[in-house]
């Protein structure tokens, strides 16, 4: 076991901290135990487009009626979710699903809760132009720009240009990049090797975790494969998750492995927030899901005592990163 200075030397060594060496590059720093993130070469990171855009994320002139932001949704100390069951847009209209977390959203592959949309410059227009969202369109909302000065500026020093939809996609998704998570007690123990950093609980959980193959679909270092799949939700769905968009009846009821990290906060669960806890989320996946022909091969029932299903719970709140939640 590290020693409480040499732990915190470790730490500043390999916790997500941002670097720069000119105004024009930017590096980020990953933490131990993750892989270099991929950045596009059309949106190289700088020091000004992430300050342009974590200022577009808190703002709500982006909505209709200036009421809403991204941030209205996507609230840090909830690792960027809500704690609501659906989300609410401006003049709290309703949206269908369960807001996602931002949480190490540059590793994604895909976006959304059906994984449709293919780049996070694109996500950035869906909330935008949704009518329960926004309700505004990026033309208008580049008009809106150009008559403030104070972005005028910010915009200059990020692009040397005027605001366009573009440069405004560009700098939101710079900014989102940014939203690592790599400094739970899960990452100290695992990945920095403070053996103290989990209880006996939280260990026998984490064993149970691999045991009862949770890690099928929540593996690796940020706990998902990635994959857009039916996990026995209902035997009906009102949401058709992928097949709204190809139209193909195989992806009925399919949506993304959500990332595990900062569980405890992310609240409700499920792509329609229906499930509360994550006791009921255990319980229903210990009961097999519902059937449904689509739902996946590894979804299958099992067996699990009370005191099991504590030490599973406890392993899921040890992947909470307070410095994470609490760094806005």
């Amino acid at each position: 076991m590290l020693s409480n200075k040499n732990n915190l030397v470790f730490l500043f060594l390999v916790c997500f901290f941002f670097s720069f060496d000119t105004e024009k590059n930017f590096y980020l720093s990953v933490p131990a135990g993750f892989p270099k993130p991929e950045i596009p070469a059309e949106n190289k990171l700088s020091r000004a487009k992430i300050d342009l855009g974590k200022k577009l994320f808190f703002d709500p002139l982006l909505s209709r009626d200036s009421s809403v932001s991204c941030a209205s949704c996507h609230i840090p100390k909830y690792a960027y979710t809500d704690g609501l069951r659906t989300a609410e847009g401006i003049k709290k209209r309703t949206v269908s699903r369960n807001t996602p977390t931002l949480t190490n959203i540059i590793y994604n592959k895909n976006f959304l809760r059906d994984g449709v949309n293919p780049s996070l410059e694109e996500q950035v227009l869906v909330p935008i132009h949704e009518k329960n969202e926004f309700d505004f369109h990026v033309l208008l909302l580049t008009e809106r720009l150009k008559k403030n000065p104070a972005y005028l500026d910010l915009f200059q020093k990020a692009f040397g240009a005027i605001p366009t939809p573009k440069l405004i996609t560009q700098s939101i998704a710079s900014f989102e990049r940014t939203l690592i998570s790599g400094n739970s007690r899960y990452d100290q123990f695992y990945f920095q090797n403070n053996s103290a950093a989990l209880s006996t609980s939280e260990i026998n959980g984490m064993k149970l975790f691999k045991k009862l193959n949770c890690v099928k679909c929540h593996s690796g270092f940020n706990f998902s494969n990635g994959q857009i799949v039916n996990n026995g939700l209902y035997e009906h769905y009102k949401d058709m998750g992928k097949m709204r968009v190809t139209l193909n009846e195989n992806d009925n009821g399919c949506f993304k492995v959500p990332t595990l990290r900062n569980i405890e906060v992310t609240g409700p669960y499920m792509h329609n927030g229906s499930l509360e806890s994550l006791e009921e989320v255990i319980e229903h996946y210990s009961k097999g899901g519902m059937n449904h022909k689509n739902k996946h091969d590894w979804i299958k029932p099992f067996e699990i005592s009370q005191s099991e299903k504590e030490d599973l719970v406890s392993f899921l709140k040890c992947l909470t990163d307070s410095s994470f939640i609490s760094n806005y």
